[in-house]
């Protein structure tokens, strides 16, 4: 029985006549009632433009935006409001390293280091700077367990300049070691952009303890709603970053040929703010606080370990990276099915309720290194039961059969 039922209710629909077994939360999570609640009680009680008004409303809606921010501040560890910045999502949280710092402070025969498996969101920006700036990229690549071998992390030298990468792998599921590559890239001289996307819904983030230079993550992978998103910055380098967007209350003062920059954090937060959003991630905060981390890690641990048995069981399935569970290790598996494209594995298990992705996972660099086009990926998280792995078991050793091929 799920002990998370009551709290997230779209988990008791009904998927093609079949209880919803949903396995894509590496996609986006599905949000508590206390978060929709949270948003739904903002918009009827508090909403107003935020910084802009000296009315009731608008203060109290200036407050809740600034106490989201401090409630991100402490569950990060960052040393002040300032350093936390809000967004869209990760992928604007990247752009803005990319713009404001990449195209400002890199120059030509710099090297950037990133390992292959990077999201999209953490490739493009980079190579946008390099060929801007004349800088080189230079792709770190795990072995076949997804880790990064001592050699590669060897990469990281006297031209590197920045280094960025995802603290868990969309598609590997593997959990990077950190500290190590902080370690590296600051003994270089270089700034490390950590995307934390994958890891923050699952681990504890301490941006004070890893030493990260920027960190970026999105709401809507950690139970919070679509469109907040955030970005770390260390404040001396946030400070002399230029502004990404500009345009209203990002400013100090504007005349007709010029203008000035309000202080951090307006500075990088041009226009009306998703003041709803924010509030939701702070509710989504919450929640994981009272569900706390301890428990998330066991439970996904449990599932992954029982899921990846499961699997080995099943004839003509490969699963990429590690095929074990263990603290390098998070609860997203990529695999495939013999003879079956992914997208039509992913169909089969539509018609028995369970969803998964199917695709290249927004990582096609690594489907090129591992010889594929596309995986089907299995994304866990603490609200998923042993059942749900069943489910999803049962019907993967259906989709050869499906097709005529046999077991």
């Amino acid at each position: 029985m799920n002990p998370y039922l009551n709290d997230f209710p779209i988990l008791k629909e009904e998927h093609n006549g079949k209880r919803l077994v949903y396995l894509d939360n590496a996609a986006t999570t599905q949000k508590p009632l206390s978060v929709i609640r949270a948003v739904d009680e903002y918009y009827r009680s508090s909403n107003a433009n935020p910084h802009r008004g000296l009315y009731e409303l608008s203060i109290r809606a200036t407050q809740m935006y600034e106490d989201s921010r401090a409630a991100v501040r402490e569950f990060i560890h960052a040393e002040k409001d300032c350093e936390v910045l809000f967004t869209r999502n990760a992928s604007e949280s990247l752009n803005l390293v990319a713009y404001s710092y990449g195209l400002n402070f890199m120059k030509e025969g710099d090297e950037i280091a990133l390992p292959v498996s990077e999201h999209h969101s953490n490739v493009l920006p980079w190579q946008m700077v390099a060929r801007a700036k004349g800088a080189k990229l230079v792709f770190l690549y795990p072995d076949k367990n997804g880790r990064l071998p001592q050699a590669e992390l060897d990469k990281i030298g006297p031209k590197t300049k920045l280094v960025a990468v995802a603290h868990v792998s969309n598609v590997l599921g593997t959990v990077y070691p950190v500290e190590e590559i902080v370690r590296r890239a600051h003994k270089a001289g270089a700034v490390v952009v950590l995307d934390c996307a994958q890891s923050i819904p699952h681990y504890p983030v301490d941006v004070k303890k890893l030493d990260v230079d920027f960190a970026a993550f999105s709401g809507h992978k950690m139970l919070a709603p679509m469109g907040v998103g955030v970005l770390y910055g260390k404040e001396e380098l946030l400070n002399q970053m230029p502004p990404f967007l500009t345009g209203g209350e990002m400013i100090e003062s504007v005349s007709e040929q010029d203008a000035t920059f309000a202080p951090l954090p307006q500075k990088f937060e041009a226009g009306t703010q998703n003041v709803g959003g924010a509030v939701g991630l702070a509710a989504a905060i919450d929640y994981l606080k009272q569900i706390g981390y301890d428990t998330i890690i066991k439970t996904e641990e449990e599932l992954l370990s029982y899921a990846l048995d499961g699997m080995a069981k099943i004839p003509h399935v490969t699963v990429y990276g590690d095929t074990r569970a263990g603290e390098q290790r998070c609860g997203v598996i990529s695999f495939n099915v013999d003879g079956v494209h992914p997208h039509d594995v992913s169909s089969i298990l539509d018609s028995d309720g369970v969803a998964i992705r199917a695709g290249h996972h927004c990582a096609q660099p690594l489907m090129q290194y591992l010889g594929v086009n596309a995986t089907c990926r299995a994304s866990l998280y603490f609200y998923n039961t042993k059942e749900d792995i069943d489910i999803f078991l049962a019907s993967l050793k259906k989709v050869r059969g499906w097709l005529g091929l046999g077991d």
